[in-house]
């Protein structure tokens, strides 16, 4: 149903947003932002750019400044100092049809008391100008058999679903995403991934925070990277951290007639046995040594069923930014 929903949504508003088809302009810009609380200072002198039509994650710590940047770019707090233009206007003094232009889904919510699902979109719908309709925004995130039911009695996952719903029944034209898959088991959470990347094939741009990297990785076509108030991190989740030219580790058993001393000596220069029988080494040129590896290996009749590859994930790049930044403090 979301497909199909996704598809139809697609083809009804493509002429509407013909003019952004191929868009490069920034939607959100922020050049030397800093935000103080009396002698704290949360922002120390940012700069992003977040494109029209991508999915762009806010990656960071708890205290690092996350949630303090987003609220200015949504306009509920005003920065210090520096320059904010979130669809060409300062958030802080935009006027009230800025704000039809965005949505916004919190990290916690509540239902509206005794109302449906269809009343809530039906309640929200009445604040805009020019609303999405409602049945169609309920097929969109896949509620469409949850309609007259009534919000409080929703599951997480369902909660969630109606909280994009109601971000985007004013069809905006940037949604702000904090946490959203929260609390969700992998099965809801998936199905909520679904939804959001569908929000990319309706033009939408999408500014995620999320403490997941799989989810990052998952939906972000950029990805920043923010610790004690600074950017320290900013790329695709390829090339983050500089995570695409990243050494592999390759790690295998070997028998215990064999030993990481009788590999050949470009391999046993690097191995590192330990004494489960696993050895592991680091490896600048993968497809060389797992020739060289499984030539030997052949040789002597040996098994490597355990054989394995692995780059760093998402999660090791983050992690080992953020106590370099930490180290360096």
């Amino acid at each position: 149903m979301i497909t199909n929903s996704l598809d139809a949504a697609v083809a009804q508003c493509a002429a509407a947003n013909h003019h952004l088809a191929g868009s490069t302009d920034a939607v959100i810009e922020v050049s030397g932002l800093r935000k103080d609380y009396g002698e704290h200072e949360a922002v120390r002198g940012i700069d992003l750019e977040v494109l029209r039509g991508e999915i762009f994650a806010f990656l960071g710590p708890n205290g690092a400044g996350k949630t303090t940047t987003v609220e200015i770019m949504e306009g509920f707090r005003e920065a210090s100092a520096g320059g904010v233009r979130v669809l060409g206007a300062d958030p802080a003094r935009a006027p009230q049809a800025w704000r039809q232009r965005i949505g916004i889904v919190l990290q916690e919510s509540a239902p509206e008391a005794g109302l449906t699902v269809r009343e809530c979109l039906d309640l929200y719908a009445g604040y805009y100008r020019a609303p999405r309709p409602v049945e169609e925004t309920l097929d969109l995130v896949g509620l469409g058999d949850q309609t007259d039911q009534r919000a409080a009695s929703l599951s997480g996952g369902q909660r969630r679903r109606l909280d994009v719903a109601l971000a985007l029944i004013g069809d905006p034209e940037l949604i702000f995403l904090d946490e959203p898959t929260t609390g969700f088991d992998p099965t809801a959470r998936r199905a909520a991934w679904t939804v959001i990347d569908g929000l990319r094939q309706l033009g939408k741009t999408v500014f995620l925070t999320t403490h997941y990297m799989e989810e990052a990785e998952r939906l972000a076509d950029r990805i920043a990277i923010i610790a004690a108030g600074k950017i320290i991190a900013e790329g695709t989740p390829r090339t983050l951290g500089g995570r695409d030219t990243s050494e592999a580790r390759i790690t295998f058993t070997l028998p215990p007639e064999a030993a990481a001393a009788d590999l050949p000596a470009t391999l046993a220069e690097r191995a590192e046995a330990h004494s489960d029988g696993r050895v592991q080494m680091i490896s600048a040129g993968v497809a060389d040594d797992l020739h060289v590896l499984s030539g030997w290996a052949l040789d002597r009749g040996i098994d490597l069923d355990d054989l394995e590859v692995r780059r760093p994930t998402l999660e090791d790049v983050y992690l080992a930014l953020v106590a370099e930044h930490d180290t360096r403090s």
